[in-house]
């Protein structure tokens, strides 16, 4: 970690509703942690559940012409917090898996040191945290 970093450090971008805005949001975070020196034990987590956050917000949670922002905060216990901002309605939620889909979270719930969901208007906020390792 560099000592001569303010914590806490915020970062954040705007997304459309593209499949290949997951990979760019993806590339954003890896960015994010490694300027800021974050543990690279914890940098695969960190990417795998935001891709996860991501894509439900793409699939699921982001309604046709509209976008989903990614926060990205450093906080002053050195965590991370990873949230994915979207405008659409509905709760997400762990769920058993169907075919191919449904272990977003699930993978999230694992990796994460702790996650939720919070409200914003209009939409809702998923969002994840991690420690250095």
């Amino acid at each position: 970690m560099n000592e001569t970093m303010e914590l806490p450090l915020l970062r954040e971008r705007f997304y459309r509703r593209e499949r290949r805005s997951v990979r760019e949001a993806r590339e954003f975070v890896r960015t994010a942690l490694a300027d800021w020196g974050f543990g690279e034990e914890r940098t695969d987590d960190v990417l795998l559940c935001m891709s996860e956050l991501a894509t439900n917000a793409v699939l699921h949670g982001v309604p046709p012409g509209r976008g989903y922002r990614v926060r990205l905060w450093l906080g002053e216990q050195e965590q991370v917090r990873v949230e994915v901002h979207d405008s659409g309605d509905g709760e997400p939620g762990v769920r058993e898996p169907e075919g191919e889909s449904g272990r977003g979270l699930l993978i999230v719930e694992a990796l994460a040191d702790l996650w939720g969901v919070g409200e914003r208007e209009p939409g809702k906020v998923v969002w994840c945290e991690f420690g250095q390792g």
